[in-house]
Parts: C-alpha cells; structure tokens; sequence
C-alpha cells in the first residue's frame, strides 16, 4: 500500500507538469500565428523550423515570438514570487498584487514616465527601483521579525493603497498624452514587446529562478511554521530574508517588463497545488501553471473582441475575478459528512 501510495504521489506531478506544458506549448503556437496576417498552427511550426517563407519568418520571428516569449517568461516569474510570498506569509492572499510590491513597481514607472519623460528602458529601470524600494520600506515596517503572517500582509495592503493613490493623483497633474502612455502601461500590455525586452527579462529569470528552486526544502519546511524548520536544521533568520529578496526581484523584473499584471501571482501556486493535490510550494508546477495562465491571457485579449485588442492585464483581471467568485462558492457548499 505504501508503495503504491509514494507512486501515485510522485507521479501525478509529473502528469501536471507535462499536461500544462503542453497546454503552453500548444498556447504558444496559436497565439503565434494569430494576428491581422494569421498563421495555421502547421505554418508557425513550419516557420520555426526554418521551412517557411521570407515574410512568415519576420512576422514569426520579429513580431510574434519575442511578445509570446515574455509572456512565458513573465507568468514564470510571477507564479515563484506568489509562491514564495504565500508561503513567508503562510496566506493564500500573501501575493505581490495584494501585499504592495506590484503597486510599487507600477509607482517607478508611473514617476518615471510622467516626471522625467523617458522611454522604455527607463521605465523598466524605473520599475525595477520602485519594487525594490517598496519592499525595503515595507520591510522596515514589519521589523526585523516582521517578514511573515498577518503583518506583512496587513502592512503591505496599507503601502499599496498609498501608493495607488499616489498613482491616480500623478495621472492628474499631467497632459492627456502623457496620461494616456501611462495608463496604457498600468494596465500591463504586451504590445509591443520584442527581442530588446526579452533578452534583460530571461537574464533576470535564469538567474533568480534557479535561486529559487535552490531553496525549495528550506521553503516547504518555513511553511510548516519556524519551529519545524529550525529543528530540521533551517537558518530562519537568513533563509527568510533572503527569500523575500528573490520574491521581490522576480516581481519587480516581471512588472518592469510587462507592467503590473494581476492574479497570475496570486492564483497560479493556489491552482498548482489543487492540481498536484501535494502540500509544500510545488515550485515546478507553479512555475509552468504562471506560464501557461499568462499566454492564455494574452492569446485570449487578441481574440475575444474583433474591434480591439485588450491588454493582458486586463484578461488577467477578468480571470481573477472570477477564480476569487469561484473560491468563494467552494467555501459556501456544506461539507459532507
């Protein structure tokens, strides 16, 4: 019984990996060859190969793949840094989009498009320092051992509020022009996005995320509370902080690459962990479900409306909504006896 046991629990993971995998593998070919000059899935695949025509190759390659590569990028960024604040925060609210680090970075470039009118390089540098320079100060809030529970969520929710207000006061001392750029960027878009925004954010991911991955014992035992860990052998003291570093630079990276995007963050290790149906922060899946939600936005906001594209920021939004109405009916429904 045993064994079958430790069989069925190691491979159903594997399962959920190689099934959202697919799923993102199989998103990526048709959001690739969507568009005004459409693409069969066999024509994308044909023209990655190196067998399709000269223009295919241009509108594959210079058009389409760099966008869908960030979005893959930035759903895997997104979904570590949610799994990692979830569990310091042991709540399943403890997400960047929701503790203030999202809002943050959305202030540096906010400021940095209105204030000092640079371009994109800057505003991702801008971002980049404004994530950062949220959470130094939500971490001076929270006190030396204040980086985990209630508090940090509680102190970050205040920060983020502040800090959308400021937002919304900085969009109304400028011109309509300038009003517009930004807002188009708060929402998070992936307009736009080619091989000189890929090439910063897959660096900034190859780095941080194996980082992460390094430290997946000491974060499933932090998750079965400080006690635990410390008996096993875990330096909380150092092991927390510096995983709260990562989670905010994987946040900060993603925002400056994509703007502040929502719910994937927040939804991604929840509906991993539902799938693997294992305890601990199920990293991998995690990671693959964060990419796999982003480019179903970003391929559902080319096509719902015919009219119009819509930002991904805006489908994830939509999506979260309604993952958060779904939670909300399954704690409604009796439990069996």
């Amino acid at each position: 019984m045993n064994r079958r046991t430790d069989l069925r629990i190691g491979t159903r993971p594997i399962v959920v990996v190689g099934c959202l995998v697919l799923v993102t593998v199989v998103l990526v070919v048709l959001s690739i060859g969507t568009g005004d000059y459409a693409l069969t899935p066999a024509e994308v695949l044909r023209t990655l190969a190196g067998r399709g025509g000269r223009f295919d190759y241009l509108v594959v390659t210079e058009q389409r793949l760099p966008r869908v590569l960030v979005a893959v990028l930035v759903g895997v960024a997104l979904a570590l840094a949610g799994t990692v604040f979830q569990v310091l925060t042991r709540n399943p609210l403890g997400s960047p989009d929701i503790i203030g680090f999202t809002a943050g970075s959305a202030t540096g470039g906010v400021v940095t498009i209105l204030v000092l009118g640079a371009g994109a390089g800057a505003v991702s540098l801008g971002a980049l320092g404004g994530g950062l320079g949220t959470a130094l100060l939500v971490s001076l809030l929270c006190g030396r051992r204040g980086l985990l529970g209630d508090k940090l969520v509680l102190i970050g929710i205040g920060v983020s509020t502040v800090l959308v207000g400021l937002n919304s006061y900085l969009l109304t001392r400028v011109t309509i022009g300038d009003a517009a750029q930004a807002t188009t960027w708060m929402v998070g878009n992936l307009a736009g996005r080619g091989w000189d925004h890929l090439l910063p954010l897959a660096i900034a991911v190859v780095l941080l995320a194996p980082a992460v991955f390094c430290y997946g014992r000491p974060l499933r035992m932090l998750e079965m509370g400080d006690p635990l860990a410390v008996g096993i052998g875990v330096d909380v003291d150092r092991v927390r902080p510096l995983l709260f570093g990562l989670a905010v630079a994987l946040t900060a990276v993603a925002t400056a690459s994509a703007g502040p995007v929502p719910f994937v963050a927040l939804a991604a290790p929840q509906l991993a962990r539902r799938l693997t149906r294992l305890p601990g922060p199920n990293l991998l899946p995690s990671a693959v479900m964060g990419a796999a939600l982003m480019v179903a936005a970003d391929y559902l906001g080319q096509r719902l409306l015919e009219s119009s594209l819509l930002p991904v920021g805006v489908v994830t939004a939509a999506l979260g909504g309604g993952y958060l109405a779904w939670l909300l009916l399954l704690q409604r429904r009796p439990r069996r006896p």
